[in-house]
């Protein structure tokens, strides 16, 4: 943690000195993309896990019924009510996972792995709850990126709208 924190702190510093680092390109993205996206199936299946365990162990201790419902999946999924509120549940894990490590480093677990660092456009610091939020709902799952080859300034139609830009830091000695 102290490593990371010391790498993104040399790039800041290098950003303020009028070096700057290039921006990410389509593969690199994608690349991060991909790890990523291994890390939130397994982060949404522990959550889910969780939600299963707790209401598993409430029908074991006669708390709660499935009543017409089969199992615990199919109340889940079928429920007028409780489908409604998993199914936010899972997003909001998956929208956590990208705004704290968005917010808290600049970077996801699979971004790291490729030496990506989201900045603010503006002053090159990390970036706002807001503009990790308006990054996320223009992604569209990633598929914004394919702006980034038309783009000059190489960013994708996420960083355009949240005005903030990835860029590729230095590997480290």
């Amino acid at each position: 943690m102290l490593l990371q924190f010391r790498e993104y702190k040399r790039c800041l510093d290098m950003m303020s000195n009028s070096i700057s680092l290039p921006p990410a390109g389509l593969l690199r993205r994608f690349g991060a993309l991909i790890y990523d996206a291994l890390i939130i199936i397994a982060l949404e299946m522990m959550a889910a896990g969780v939600v299963v365990a707790i209401l598993e162990a409430l029908v074991a201790l006669n708390v709660m019924s499935y009543g017409s419902y089969a199992d615990i999946s199919d109340l889940l999924t079928r429920h007028p009510i409780w489908s409604y509120v998993y199914t936010f549940y899972l997003a909001a894990v998956w929208v956590y996972f990208f705004v704290f490590f968005w917010t808290r480093a600049g970077q996801t677990l699979g971004m790291r792995a490729w030496r990506l660092l989201i900045i603010n456009e503006q002053d090159g610091n990390s970036i706002s709850a807001t503009q990790a939020l308006i990054r996320l709902f223009t992604s569209g799952f990633g598929l914004a990126n394919l702006t980034v080859p038309f783009d000059q300034q190489k960013r994708g139609f996420q960083d355009i709208w949240a005005k903030t830009k990835v860029v590729v830091l230095p590997k480290v000695n």
